[in-house]
C-alpha cells in the first residue's frame, strides 16, 4: 500500500504575524464566537492507495475531493480569519442601517461553523465521485478535529484499483430505433484499455441520442439509453453494453419525416396575426411555404440557409445547420422555430416553422474613435457610416464608410510629422460563393461563405512634404473549414498610388538640394516622391487557424499565412514599355510584379488566473521580379518594424533594413521612408493582471528587415545574407494598460539593448544603460502610447 498525505488550508504565517494581524483588527474572535461553537478552519485529506494508484492519479483525486468539500472555510491572511475579525471588530449591530451594519456587511465575512452533519454529508459525495472514475468499492470516513477555538475536517480516503474498458458492446435488433442504435455505434468514444469515467458514459448516451436524432427520431433523448456494465474484479475490468430502453415512449421510437416548412421572415410580436397569416403564402422552388407579403426576401436566400427540406427525413444537425445559419447571415435580429408532430396515414410527419424578426434594412452611424497604428501613428478619426443589410434582397450587406482623421506620431522624437487622411470606401458581402463557375462547397458549414467586393479612396497629407493618393478595389471569397479554420481567397485585387507633384512641399526639395543630406536619404525621397506612381494587381490567398475555445488547455495558438502574388496576369496581356522607363506599364503606369510570403504565429499560455505568457513569431520575405526586378516591394507591401506595435524599444521605421543606421541619435531629415523585402520578429511578454482594470507587462522584443536584392538605395549591409542573425535588433520593457471595458490603453516604455550597427564598437549596449543620465534617456528611452495589445 502507498501513503500520501495532503493538507489544503494553509498553517504558515509566524506567530508575530498572527499577533500583528490581531493587533490590527482589535478582535478577539474565540470570545464573539456562541457556546461549544468552533470556527471551520479547513479540511485535509489523508489518502492511502492500492499500488497499482500512482502518485499522481493520487494528487489529480485529491484535488478534486478538496474542490467537492463542504463547507468553505473564511477567508484568511497568514492563516488568521480577518474577515471574521472585522465582522466581530465593532460589535453587534445596534441598527440595521447603521454603521456597524454597514462595516459588517461591507469588510466582513459572517463565520463558517465546524458541523459534524456537514462532514458526514462530504462522504457520500466523495465515495461517488471515487467510483465515477472507477475507483469501485473504495471507501471514505471524516471526523472533525479541534483545536482552540478552530476545527478542521479530516477525511481518510481508501482508494482501490482501478477498473478499465475491455470491451465495448452494443445491443440492437430489427426494430427501427435499434437499427439506428447499430449506425450511431460505429463513432463510439470508448477504446479498450481506457480508464473507466462516469463522465465518459455520459458523453456516449448523448453522442447515441444525437447519432439517433440525425436518423429521424424527433423525440429521442439520451435518458432511453441504457447502460450495463459487467465488471471482472479479479483483473479489475469492466465491459459496458449500451442498448434501447424498453419502456422508452412509443413517439420516440418511431422516425419522423419533415411535411412542409414554414417560414415567417417578417415576424414581430406587435403583429403575429399577419406576419403569420398562410393566406398571404406562397410557395418557392425549393417547396418552402413563405409568409413574406411585402416581397421583402429573394427565396433564393432561403434556399441557401435552410437545411431542413420537405420530404426528407428529419435530421438534428440540418436543424442546428439551419439555425447557425439564419443567426450567422447577419440580416436577422432573432431567430426562433418549432416543429409541429402530425400523422399522415402509416407515417409520422413533422411541420417546421421558422419565425424571424429581421434587422432594420438601412441604418446610419456617426462614430468618433482614437487610431493607433503600428509606426506610432496615434489620433481621432470620425467616421459616417450607412449600411443596407438586405442590399439586393438576399441577405447582402452593403456598408458605405466615409472618415476623416488627423494622426500624430508619438515617439518620434525630432522626426513627429501630423498626418491628415480622408478616405470613402464601400464593401459589399454576399452570403454565398458569387461565380461564373459554379463552386461546390461542404453544405454541412454553421456558416455561408461570403463573396466580398470592395472599392475605395484615400489620400494621406504628410504635413509640409507631399500628398498620396491610392484608389483599390478587391473581389474575393471567405469561408470557414471549421470553428477553428478559416479561409480568404482575393483572385483579385488592384492598387493605383500616385503622388501629384503640384502637391510636393518645399521642405521635400530643401532636403533633394541639401549638400549635407545623404545620397542615400535623398535617393529615398527620389523614390518616394518622384517615383512612387505604380499598380498593384495582385491575387491574394490567406489561411486563419484559432484554437478551439472550448479547449481546457492552458495554452491557445493562432496563425495566419499569406500569399500573395503580383503582375503575372499583366505581364502575359500587357508588355508595352513606358517611354521613359525600361519596364512595362499599363495606362502609363508601371504595374509591380512581385511574391510576397508571410507566417504570423501566437501562442498564448495561462499561467495562472492572473498572468498570461505571450509570444509572437513573424516571418516574411517578399521577391520582386519580372518589371520589378532591381527594386524593392512597392512601399504599401513593404515590411517595417519598429514601434508601438513591433519592437518598442526603437521608434516608428527607425531599424534597418540591416545595418542602415536609422537611429533617432542621428540628426536626420524628418520622415525618412523605406522599409525592408524581409522581416524577421520575435516577441515575448507577460502579463499580470492587477486587478479589473489594471494591468502590467513586462517584454523582450528583436528582429529586422532586409532588402532581397542590393537594391543600392541603403548602402552596404542592407541585404539579407545568411549572416543575418548578426543583425538582430533587440529591445526590452515595461508597460501598463489600462483595461475600460469596450477598449485597452496601453503605456509602454522600452530601451534598447542591442542596436544592428555597431555602437563604440559593439552592438550589444546593456552596459551603457545609465536611467541617472538624461542624455542616455533623451537618445534611448522610447515611449509608445497605444490602443489595444501588441499582439
Amino acid at each position: 500500500m502507498k501513503f500520501l498525505l495532503i493538507h489544503t488550508s494553509h498553517r504558515t504565517g509566524g506567530l508575530y504575524i498572527l499577533l500583528l494581524a490581531g493587533l490590527l483588527t482589535g478582535c478577539n474572535i474565540a470570545k464573539h464566537l456562541p457556546a461549544k461553537e468552533r470556527l471551520y478552519d479547513g479540511t485535509d485529506i489523508v489518502m492511502t492507495a492500492d499500488s497499482t494508484v500512482s502518485s499522481d492519479e493520487q494528487e489529480t483525486l485529491t484535488t478534486q475531493l478538496l474542490e467537492l468539500a463542504r463547507p468553505r472555510p473564511n477567508a484568511k491572511l497568514f492563516g488568521y480569519p480577518y474577515k471574521v475579525g472585522l465582522y466581530y471588530f465593532l460589535g453587534e449591530p445596534k441598527k440595521k442601517k447603521g454603521l456597524r451594519s454597514w462595516f459588517r456587511k461591507k469588510f466582513g465575512e459572517e463565520p463558517v461553523f465546524a458541523s459534524a452533519r456537514a462532514i458526514s454529508a462530504n462522504i457520500p459525495i466523495f465515495e461517488a465521485t471515487l467510483q465515477n472514475q472507477g475507483y469501485f468499492d473504495s471507501q471514505v470516513t471524516g471526523e472533525l478535529k479541534e483545536e482552540g477555538y478552530k476545527a478542521r475536517g479530516v477525511f481518510q480516503v481508501e482508494v482501490k484499483p482501478r477498473y478499465y474498458i475491455d470491451s465495448v458492446g452494443f445491443l440492437v435488433d430489427s426494430t427501427p430505433v435499434r437499427k439506428a442504435l447499430r449506425v450511431a455505434s460505429r463513432k463510439t468514444v470508448f477504446h479498450k484499455g481506457d480508464p473507466y469515467t462516469f463522465d465518459n458514459i455520459k458523453i456516449e448516451r448523448e453522442r447515441i441520442s444525437q447519432a439517433i436524432k440525425q436518423q429521424g427520431f424527433y423525440y429521442f433523448l439520451p435518458d432511453y439509453v441504457a447502460v450495463l456494465a459487467d465488471n471482472d474484479s479479479t483483473l479489475h475490468k469492466t465491459s459496458l453494453y449500451f442498448a434501447i430502453k424498453p419502456e422508452i415512449p412509443e413517439a420516440a421510437a418511431v422516425p419522423y419525416s419533415i411535411r412542409n416548412v414554414y417560414i415567417y421572415p417578417n415576424y414581430s410580436l406587435s403583429t403575429a396575426q399577419v406576419d403569420t397569416n398562410r393566406q398571404l403564402a406562397y410557395q418557392s422552388k425549393s417547396n418552402f411555404i413563405i409568409v413574406d407579403s411585402s416581397n421583402r426576401f429573394n427565396p433564393k436566400l432561403f434556399r441557401d440557409i435552410v437545411a431542413v427540406r420537405p420530404g426528407a427525413r428529419y435530421n438534428s444537425l440540418a436543424q442546428d445547420l439551419t439555425l447557425s445559419r439564419f443567426i450567422n447571415v447577419g440580416a436577422f435580429k432573432f431567430v426562433r422555430n418549432r416543429f409541429e408532430p402530425a400523422q399522415q396515414g402509416d407515417s409520422a410527419i413533422l411541420d417546421a416553422h421558422y419565425y424571424l424578426t429581421p434587422y432594420p434594412t438601412k441604418s446610419a452611424r456617426v462614430e468618433l474613435d482614437g487610431t493607433s497604428r503600428s509606426n506610432n501613428f496615434n489620433g481621432t478619426q470620425i467616421i459616417l457610416s450607412w449600411r443596407n443589410r438586405n442590399a439586393i434582397r438576399r441577405a447582402e450587406l452593403l456598408t458605405i464608410n466615409a472618415n476623416a482623421g488627423i494622426e500624430y506620431q508619438i515617439g518620434g522624437g525630432d522626426q513627429n510629422v501630423t498626418n491628415y487622411r480622408y478616405g470613402l470606401d464601400a464593401l459589399l458581402s454576399f452570403p454565398r460563393l458569387v461565380s461564373p463557375i459554379r463552386f461546390r462547397y461542404d453544405t454541412r458549414r454553421k456558416a455561408l461563405p461570403k463573396t466580398n467586393v470592395t472599392a475605395g479612396y484615400q489620400t494621406i497629407i504628410r504635413g509640409g512634404l507631399y500628398r498620396i493618393n491610392s484608389f483599390q478595389t478587391t473581389f474575393g471569397y471567405a469561408w470557414r473549414q471549421s470553428q477553428q479554420i478559416e479561409h480568404v481567397f482575393q483572385p483579385f485585387s488592384a492598387n493605383y498610388v500616385y503622388v501629384p507633384l503640384n502637391q510636393v512641399g518645399d521642405d521635400v526639395y530643401t532636403i533633394l538640394f541639401d549638400p549635407e543630406v545623404s545620397d542615400i536619404v535623398k535617393r529615398q525621397y527620389q523614390t518616394t516622391v518622384f517615383n512612387s506612381d505604380q499598380l498593384i494587381l495582385s491575387s491574394l490567398y490567406q489561411f486563419n487557424y484559432n484554437s478551439s475555445p472550448r479547449t481546457v488547455s492552458p495554452n491557445t495558438f493562432r496563425l495566419t499565412a499569406n500569399v500573395e502574388v503580383a503582375g503575372n496576369l499583366a505581364s502575359l496581356l500587357f508588355r508595352k514599355q513606358l517611354p521613359a522607363d525600361d519596364r512595362n506599364g499599363l495606362f502609363g503606369v508601371p504595374y509591380a510584379q512581385f511574391a510576397r510570403f508571410d507566417v504570423d504565429s501566437r501562442l498564448y499560455r495561462k499561467v495562472s488566473s492572473s498572468i498570461t505568457w505571450a509570444n509572437r513569431l513573424f516571418m516574411g520575405i517578399g521577391i520582386p521580379y519580372g518589371n520589378s526586378k532591381g527594386f524593392q516591394l512597392p512601399f504599401t507591401k513593404q515590411y517595417f518594424v519598429g514601434g508601438s506595435n513591433s519592437i518598442r524599444a526603437f521608434r516608428p521605421r527607425a531599424i534597418g533594413p540591416g545595418l542602415f543606421t536609422r537611429d533617432t541619435i542621428r540628426n536626420l531629415p524628418l520622415f525618412q521612408d523605406g522599409g525592408g523585402d524581409i522581416r524577421l520578429e520575435a516577441n515575448t511578454e507577460i502579463r499580470a493582471k492587477f486587478n479589473k482594470y489594471i494591468e502590467g507587462a513586462v517584454f523582450v522584443d528583436a528582429g529586422n528587415v532586409w532588402t532581397y536584392a542590393n537594391v543600392g538605395t541603403f548602402g552596404p549591409g542592407a541585404q539579407f545574407t545568411n549572416k543575418f542573425y548578426e543583425q538582430i535588433a533587440v529591445g526590452a520593457g515595461a508597460g501598463i494598460r489600462i483595461d475600460l471595458s469596450y477598449f485597452l490603453i496601453r503605456l509602454d516604455l522600452a530601451t534598447p539593448l542591442r542596436k544592428p550597427y555597431q555602437t563604440e564598437g559593439s552592438e550589444w549596449v546593456i552596459d551603457k544603460i545609465a536611467f541617472g543620465s538624461s542624455a542616455w534617456r533623451k537618445q534611448n528611452l522610447v515611449f509608445n502610447i497605444a490602443v489595444g495589445y501588441p499582439f
